[in-house]
């Protein structure tokens, strides 16, 4: 069985919203990332992922992001806890509110920075630096 999660890339201005994640968090904790967490059962259900990106973005961080989100790509890892995890990232275009620490247990800080600052951040994994290029990769060629 895999838990699915999904996290949200959000461009405004030319930054990136980036998040600092809690010490508490169980995997990951303290590292740059994208928003983003874990789907809930809903049942019989049509785009339950990006609902979930959507949601994800209002808690954690307290912005909306317009309807239409794209696909990036999918990836495959185990947790901490031994968990496996299938993560499905989403380009989001940014609609409205302030970022901001909204749920302090998951998110310890939210900054926007540019592309090279995420890529070259000592605290960026290499898990969001994949991510962050993909998606790069993503809206650029959108914006041809």
């Amino acid at each position: 069985m895999f838990i699915v999660n999904v996290e949200g890339a959000v461009c405004r201005d030319d930054k990136w919203l980036i998040i600092k994640r809690s010490d508490k968090e169980e995997h990951a904790g303290g590292t740059l990332s994208l928003v983003g967490g874990k789907a809930d059962i809903e049942g019989n259900t049509l785009e339950i992922l990006e609902r979930t990106v959507k949601r994800e973005l209002y808690e954690e961080v307290g912005i909306e992001v317009k309807d239409n989100v794209t696909y990036v790509y999918s990836s495959s890892f185990i947790a901490d806890d031994g968990c496996n995890v299938i993560n499905v990232v989403f380009l989001c275009e940014y609609d409205r509110g302030t970022a901001y620490t909204k749920s302090p247990d998951e998110v310890e800080a939210v900054h926007w920075l540019t592309y090279e600052e995420i890529i070259y951040h000592p605290e960026a994994p290499q898990w969001t630096k994949e991510s962050l290029k993909r998606a790069e990769s993503v809206r650029k060629s959108r914006e041809t």
